[in-house]
């Protein structure tokens, strides 16, 4: 059965029948549309869309998921590179919060909405006419401009296509100041005739640019001659009947709205029949919650202070005795009824600068969301996937606001936005929907837009509440609407406005919270600060840097785990065999970073002891794992940034992020950046991290430590950064999962042992090389550069390596709490006795470079898969840790030799077989 169709009515068919006005196309159009009538001299009806959270409430994640796989289907259209460029463009006020999912399913692009909303002393970058509505005026406020400059894709959202004027205005208007190559647009349905579509390819080629066109579903709308006239006809009839049936009145059905995309009345709830009479649908009596009778068909229904309501023509009494009336124009007015009772009781009192909400409004509830500080309310300045992130780090805690202050008894809950305020309501409601057990949470918005309200089930919009603007407007005031939500049985509405429209108005008796309050017991505000760009200081040296490079285009790591600050360099040769790379840089003619080794790939025996070694290892290793995340929220930053040191710590900042998920409920950032020994950190990467963090919450992470001298190097490479960006706050001290060297404060284990990534290159690394750093690779204004080795997806164990770790964590949660308890109470100074070891190795085995030398079994482990190993020490007794190192040393002619004295379980030497000074400080030696 069509999820639209209510009883086996169209929501569309009421406007197709009275004005001939027909749907063609996709099989999905009656599903993802209904029809209205416009209060409107350009354009009789209104396609109504199911799935936009905008005139019909519905499901959070339906609007959510629909906007979202656009964005997905827009990534595939340009490519993972192509799409890592694009900005995405929405059109206010409908599609702000498509536009907002749209850029979440691109990945990784900025996004910006036009606005209807001057905002004083930004500078206006743009703007376009949009015919056809009702309100035309769209202004582009950006708070750094550079937003729109680039040859990057732009991709325009907007909800539906009519005729494309819309598009075509905008592409000119921007086109004329941003010239682009490319243009993809975006709407849930294109319902253009062939001539609109042909002119929109025309205008392609004039300009020279490419236009692709993305859409849910496809159609052409019907229009019979002389329909603006007769639809103009209509809407003056009803809105007179309205009129003389007793004024602006409340008439509404009286169940919830529940299906996909059902109209408010469904089932059991009282509906009008095509000519505006009452009909009944269902059983009669059915109990509330209290056991109460209440009737679904036109019988009166008891609240819970026993005055009779009625659900579907007859009269209902409100609070004061007022009966309200129920005809076929249903809507809401100025001079509706006085609010019913309260249902339910808020487990929080009203607070806040509006104390005089709890006389007008006794069940109106203020909700302090703790809105993060200086994060955007949303697109209409521009909002970036830093800001993406710093809205899921905070959505846990502010619904969980929202949760706890909603009636204990609620079981429908509305999360209504606010016009161009569409993205953050949503989010709200979405992670409502996820928590909240045995609530139906559904979202919609208030609007600009005047439509006409007919309570047929053949007619997409049931009822309207009209309320006066409470954001004083450019426009001046004015009229403003919430369709289908009186009467939809909300045992909770959640209003979310931004703080320029938490105003006197919004709170008047005749404003919308009044008009909430008569057709929900309980209504709770909750108010996002309006963001207000500030003084935009740009660096002047340095250009905008691209966002991280994310899986599945770059690494076989899911996008959320980790996001890549390098280059993609794949299509680079950079690859040589281990003897000459060795004889390159120990001679001086290279520096390791230059070039690749060949991808060590693993004998089939060599396999079996990873997986065995990981079977053993696991759980010791999410115990360190989850010790050195507890000491990292407990000490660095309840929020950290972790920022892995490529590639080797950044299965660990893997596992580190999931710990803190599983453990906490937290979503943190990850990304890995390059550092190079000789040559500092990447500091193009460290720039693009101030620009979208606090450096304070940047936590670096290693796999492990062996003489200290990464540790050493970012020390030094952070100070550099200091003095020459003037950028302060990161934290040189690295977290590791092992400290065998004791050279950190912050670590999971000070035990040597394996590590099983230690064991393999690529393909335990997401499939990404070693990072590179080569003058004609990496411009000053790059990020250093790595290969993705898509070729071994077939050997790779990355997400395996991950998974088999994850699944130890809630078999050590005591362990974890114990482990750090004792490390975050102990004596954790480094003692450095790693490097003193390694000194006096280098003196005993005649080498004399302690570059030359690699403590640990990780370390030595890539002796053997990257260097020329000379020997193997390994302390006596070592058991099962050392087989893999035992099986390459003999696969490769390499001699072990014990040790009785050795601090680490295993020491790698590199054959001192070149001019050892050649691999000292300056970095020619290898070291990740």
């Amino acid at each position: 059965m069509n999820k639209a169709v209510n009883d086996g009515v169209w929501s569309g068919s009421w406007v197709a029948e009275r004005l001939g006005v027909r749907l063609e196309g996709d099989d999905e159009l009656t599903g993802m549309l209904g029809l209205a009538l416009r209060r409107n001299p350009k354009r009789a009806h209104l396609l109504v869309s199911n799935v936009l959270g905008k005139h019909v409430p519905q499901s959070p994640s339906v609007v959510y998921g629909a906007g979202f796989a656009l964005g997905r289907r827009v990534r595939e259209l340009l490519g993972a590179q192509e799409a890592a460029r694009a900005v995405v463009l929405g059109y206010a006020e409908t599609a702000t919060g498509l536009g907002h999912s749209v850029a979440d399913g691109v990945g990784l692009a900025p996004y910006l909405h036009s606005t209807r909303r001057p905002v004083a002393g930004v500078a206006r970058a743009g703007g376009f006419e949009e015919s056809h509505s009702h309100a035309t005026s769209h202004l582009l406020l950006p708070e750094d401009p550079a937003l729109l400059v680039g040859d990057g894709p732009l991709v325009l959202v907007d909800d539906e296509f009519s005729t494309g004027n819309t598009v075509l205005n905008t592409v000119r208007d921007l086109h004329e100041r941003y010239p682009r190559r490319r243009y993809v647009v975006v709407a849930l349905v294109d319902m253009r005739s062939a001539a609109d579509a042909g002119r929109l390819a025309e205008f392609a080629g004039e300009i020279g640019a490419r236009v692709d066109l993305v859409a849910a579903a496809t159609g052409t709308v019907r229009l019979p001659e002389g329909v603006l006239e007769k639809g103009q006809e209509l809407v003056a009839r009803y809105e007179a009947e309205s009129a003389g049936a007793g004024g602006l009145s409340s008439a509404a059905p009286s169940g919830p709205i529940a299906q996909f995309p059902a109209p408010p009345s469904s089932g059991a709830a009282a509906e009008a029949n095509r000519d505006g009479n009452p009909r009944s649908s269902g059983p009669a009596a059915e109990a509330d919650r209290e056991g109460n009778p209440r009737s679904s068909g036109g019988a009166a229904e008891a609240d819970r202070e026993g005055n009779p309501r009625s659900s579907g023509g007859a009269a209902e009494v409100g609070r004061e005795g007022n009966p309200r009336s129920s005809g076929g124009a249903a809507e809401v007015g100025r001079e509706g009824s006085n609010p019913l009772g309260a249902r339910g009781t808020a487990r929080q009192a009203p607070t806040g600068p509006h104390p005089e909400d709890a006389r007008t409004h006794p069940h109106v509830t203020r909700i302090d969301l703790h809105w993060p500080l200086g994060l955007p309310d949303g697109g209409r300045h521009g909002f970036t996937p830093a800001h993406r992130s710093h809205l899921e780090d905070a959505l846990p805690a502010m619904t969980a606001r929202l949760a706890e202050a909603l009636p204990a008894d609620a079981r429908s809950v509305l999360v209504l936005g606010f016009e161009e305020l569409m993205y953050a309501p949503l989010r709200l409601a979405r992670e409502l929907e996820q928590v909240a057990e045995g609530v139906e949470v559904r979202y919609s918005t208030t609007t600009r837009s005047p439509v006409l309200a007919v309570d047929d089930p053949g007619y997409a919009i049931r009822t309207r509440l009209v309320f006066p603007a409470h954001d004083t407007p450019a426009d001046g005031p004015g009229e403003r609407y919430a369709y289908n939500v009186a009467g939809a049985g909300f045992d909770a509405v959640i209003a979310v406005v931004d703080s320029v429209a938490d105003t006197p108005e919004l709170h008047a008796p005749d404003g919308l919270l009044a008009r909430l309050s008569a057709h929900a017991p309980q209504v709770l505000l909750a108010v996002v600060p309006s963001y207000v760009p500030g003084p935009l200081a740009l660096p002047e040296r340095h250009p905008m840097l691209p966002e991280p490079l994310r899986g599945p285009a770059f690494s076989s790591y899911a996008p959320e785990e980790v996001g890549w600050l390098l280059q993609d360099l794949s299509d680079v040769t950079l690859e040589a065999p281990t003897e000459e790379r060795e004889e390159a840089i120990q001679s001086g003619g290279a520096h390791y970073a230059e070039s690749l080794p060949v991808e060590y790939q693993p004998s089939e025996q060599y396999q079996e002891l990873f997986q065995a070694a990981l079977a053993e290892s696991a759980t010791r290793l999410a115990q360190a794992a989850g010790a050195v995340t507890e000491i990292v929220l407990a000490e660095r930053s309840p929020r950290p940034v972790l920022v892995s040191l490529a590639r080797a710590g950044t299965p660990v900042g893997v596992l580190m992020r999931r710990w803190a998920q599983f453990r906490h409920g937290l979503e943190l950032p990850h990304y890995a950046v390059s550092i190079v020994r000789g040559r500092g950190i990447d500091a193009n990467a460290l720039r693009w991290l101030a620009a979208h963090h606090d450096p304070r919450d940047v936590v670096f992470v290693d796999g492990w430590t062996g003489k200290g001298a990464i540790t050493r190097e970012l020390t030094a490479a952070i100070r550099e950064f200091e003095a020459s960006d003037g950028v302060t706050g990161f934290d040189p001290e690295i977290a590791v999962l092992a400290d065998p060297g004791s050279c950190v404060r912050t670590y999971g284990t000070r035990e040597d042992y394996l590590i099983p990534s230690a064991c393999l290159n690529s393909t335990v690394s997401g499939l990404i090389s070693r990072t590179v750093l080569r003058a004609d690779l990496v411009g000053p204004n790059d990020y250093h550069g790595a290969k993705f080795y898509r070729e071994l997806a077939g050997a790779d164990v990355s997400v395996a390596f991950l998974d088999a770790v994850s699944a130890r964590f809630a078999e050590v949660v005591d362990a974890v709490d114990a482990t750090a308890k004792e490390l975050l109470s102990g004596d954790r100074e480094p003692t450095w006795e790693g490097w003193a070891a390694v000194e006096r190795i280098s003196e005993e085995y005649g080498i004399h470079d302690v570059n030359l030398v690699k403590p640990g079994v990780g370390e030595t482990t890539r002796v053997l898969l990257r260097r020329v190993p000379w020997k193997i020490l390994a302390r006596a007794g070592a058991g099962a840790d050392l087989d893999h190192v035992r099986l390459l040393a003999e696969q490769r002619g390499v001699p072990v030799e014990e040790v009785a004295e050795l601090p680490y379980t295993c020491v790698g030497l590199i054959h001192p077989k070149y001019t050892r000074g050649a691999t000292g400080a300056d970095g020619r030696a290898v070291n990740l």
